[in-house]
């Protein structure tokens, strides 16, 4: 009799419940909820019209055994808590008069950022996260939001020289959480744009210097023959002279 009457004042409270404002409650897949409502001494606590757990005097019955291990109650404070959240776990929640209705969304990403190029006048960077539903990316510069798209899809951001010390952050959020990246604009910039300088620079004294070594060889290869030529024809000169006297003296 008294678990038939209980059951009555469950339908009766969730019947009102429904009819009353429901509020919203947002989780992320594999996190933790707790309904902010408590039931202290007793109390039922529902998924739609389905009772997943009655308090009564001061001690917690789960009734779902898929939430055994899962919903858990604080004697202190009468709040319930969803661990190890699922997408089956949205739904409306009822406890007393109180109805919520939770959505599980997928988790969001932590976003990674890259210097996509860099120039002496401006540095672009490409703010990415792993493709997940409902999940948008922003860049704020300090407090003030200068991009914003509407998924998941990279976002790109030019940002010019003399802004280089300000406050950069990429942002990816969902309905539930946000991840958040601050960017250090000089260092990731200027430091590249210094290395590329460097390389150009080295590439140039490396050019530089080989074509000196080859001028090198090919002067010293000239010089060579020149001087190998001039004797060359010192030679066949002093061959002729000695030619020449034999001949006048023979004559």
């Amino acid at each position: 009799m008294e678990a038939q009457i209980g059951v009555l004042f469950f339908f009766m409270v969730w019947s009102s419940s429904a009819a009353g404002e429901v509020k919203i409650l947002r989780g992320t897949e594999g996190g933790n909820i707790t309904l902010p409502v408590p039931a202290i001494d007793s109390g039922y606590l529902s998924l739609g019209p389905k009772i997943l757990a009655n308090v009564d005097e001061g001690k917690i019955q789960i009734l779902d055994n898929k939430y055994k291990h899962r919903l858990l109650w604080n004697r202190t404070t009468g709040l319930f808590t969803l661990t190890g959240l699922q997408r089956a776990d949205s739904g409306i929640y009822s406890i007393s008069s109180k109805s919520y209705n939770l959505t599980v969304h997928e988790p969001v990403s932590d976003p990674t950022v890259k210097r996509l190029s860099v120039s002496t006048e401006s540095c672009t960077l490409l703010c990415a996260v792993d493709q997940a539903a409902e999940t948008t990316l922003l860049w704020y510069k300090d407090e003030e939001k200068l991009n914003e798209s509407s998924s998941a899809l990279p976002l790109p951001l030019i940002i010019h020289r003399q802004d280089f010390n300000s406050s950069y952050r990429c942002v990816a959020a969902s309905p539930a959480e946000k991840k958040t990246l601050s960017v250090t604009v000089k260092t990731l910039c200027e430091h590249n744009h210094t290395n590329s300088t460097d390389d150009i620079r080295h590439k140039r004294h490396h050019t530089v210097g080989i074509v000196i070594s080859i001028l090198s060889v090919v002067i010293v290869t000239l010089v060579a023959f020149f001087i190998k030529w001039k004797c060359l024809d010192k030679n066949k000169r002093i061959t002729r002279q000695t030619q020449d006297i034999t001949i006048t003296l023979y004559s």
